[in-house]
């Protein structure tokens, strides 16, 4: 007699009543049980590996029509001095000062349908860098922060979450911090120049007379203090999440695979010319050894000279700035792919918007101005598919034509890469309780 199963009993082989059911609506459109079960394995293999990331983050906004969205036929005031080249993509060209990016354009794709709520320096950043708006109630956390509370479960000798260079804006604080998850979740921050030939961490420099046991005695002072500060503000959170930032903090300084992974000495000059003798070149090469250490997710200050926001002489400044982006970019990916690491890597490039299609007419030489209405990005590695040019924008670059993408659709394929889950109920310093990543749908035609 034939028994009927519960809905979610077990058939042989740890398949529920529910799968085969879904089984068989896929077979019936022409997918077999291998098929099946080999999409299976591939999802569960790659939820269970770790994908670290790169944010190269561009402030002040990268002028699109000038690197990723020439318009060629649009009028002088419009197009600029810039012409476009081929690359290795069919359908993409790029502008003529990022010729290593255009060889190897294979390695990341383009969104040129982007689209922010706000062409506010601070506002923008704190969005395209988590996923949420700002307010001045409720910071939100950036993408390493949220990496670093999802799946931080082992110890590392080195941190989750790394900043090379100091990001803020006047009006609107550090973009992509740990925001309302507290401090506990903020970034290691470097500070000194990468490219400088005295480049060293601070944390890492306590004199070589000074032993383990004199470090333990001086943390016992930094402890007796901080228990003192804890008492005084025992109410507030802050004070629990400062101590184990703390805590976090000596335990780098003590570890020795943390020290060799920030020294840019053990790279031969052949791989640091390669990069860039830069700030920007050498950071992406910083934070290529820190993912190889264990280091979940670097974001690089990625400008040289002026930022990116060139209300005036946006030519002269972008031939100060788009050449050591090009080099530094492509040796990053091109590096990470010769030492199979590009696919476990997410890297992107953006800015928190692009620049308006016409030129001003500013004293001291043309220059392009905020705009948030259309404006481009990249993403490579990561498992994302590449060599893809997403969206268009119309003849102008001014507004999108096809394929729309928000920065909350970014947001969640930044997440699905990275193995987010944006459901994730978080709690902020005052116990209030939010969801991760309330808006926003992966583009699927990258993943």
């Amino acid at each position: 007699m034939l028994q009927l199963l519960d809905h979610d009993a077990e058939l042989p082989g740890s398949v529920s009543r529910r799968e085969a059911l879904r089984v068989g609506g896929l077979t019936a459109l022409g997918l077999t049980l291998p098929d099946v079960l080999r999409a299976q394995a591939a999802a569960s293999e790659r939820a269970g590996r770790e994908v670290n990331c790169v944010l190269l983050w561009m402030l002040g906004g990268p002028s699109h029509i000038d690197m990723y969205d020439l318009k060629p036929l649009a009028p002088a005031e419009i197009r600029g001095e810039l012409n476009p080249i081929a690359t290795r993509t069919p359908g993409l060209e790029l502008g003529e000062l990022m010729p290593n990016m255009a060889a190897c354009s294979d390695k990341f794709s383009v969104i040129r349908s982007m689209h922010s709520y706000s062409p506010t320096h601070g506002r923008g950043d704190h969005h395209l860098m988590s996923g949420n708006k700002w307010s001045s109630a409720l910071i939100p956390p950036g993408y390493g922060a949220m990496l670093a509370w999802q799946q931080e479960q082992r110890a590392r000798q080195t941190p989750p979450f790394v900043q090379v260079g100091t990001l803020t804006s006047t009006n609107y604080g550090s973009p992509g911090l740990g925001g309302y998850l507290g401090r506990t979740y903020d970034p290691f921050t470097v500070t000194a120049d990468p490219n400088s030939s005295s480049f060293a961490v601070k944390e890492f420099s306590a004199p070589e007379t000074i032993s383990s046991g004199r470090l333990s005695d001086r943390q016992g002072l930094l402890d007796a203090v901080d228990r003192f500060q804890s008492r005084v503000d025992r109410q507030l959170e802050f004070a629990r999440t400062h101590d184990e930032f703390q805590q976090r903090a000596f335990s780098m300084i003590t570890s020795a695979e943390a020290k060799n992974a920030f020294d840019l000495n053990q790279e031969s000059v052949a791989t640091r010319d390669n990069y860039g003798r830069n700030r920007v070149g050498q950071g992406l090469l910083l934070a290529r050894r820190l993912i190889e250490a264990g280091v979940r997710f670097v974001t690089v200050k990625g400008y040289v000279r002026y930022g990116w926001d060139h209300h005036p002489e946006v030519f002269p400044r972008l031939r100060t700035e788009v050449p050591p982006y090009d080099q530094g970019y492509a040796a990053l990916l091109n590096d990470l792919s010769e030492r199979g690491l590009l696919d476990n890597t997410l890297v992107i490039t953006a800015g928190e918007f692009g620049r308006t299609p016409r030129l001003n007419t500013d004293a001291r030489g043309p220059g392009r101005d905020h705009w948030n209405r259309c404006f481009s990005l990249t993403l490579g590695g990561g498992g994302i598919r590449t060599g893809q040019v997403l969206g268009a924008s119309d003849k102008h670059a001014a507004d999108i034509v096809d394929r729309p993408v928000s920065v909350p659709d970014f947001a969640a394929t930044v997440y699905h890469a990275l193995g987010l889950d944006p459901q994730a109920e978080l709690r902020t310093l005052d116990d209030r309780p939010m969801q991760a990543l309330p808006e926003g749908k992966v583009i699927e035609e990258l993943v």
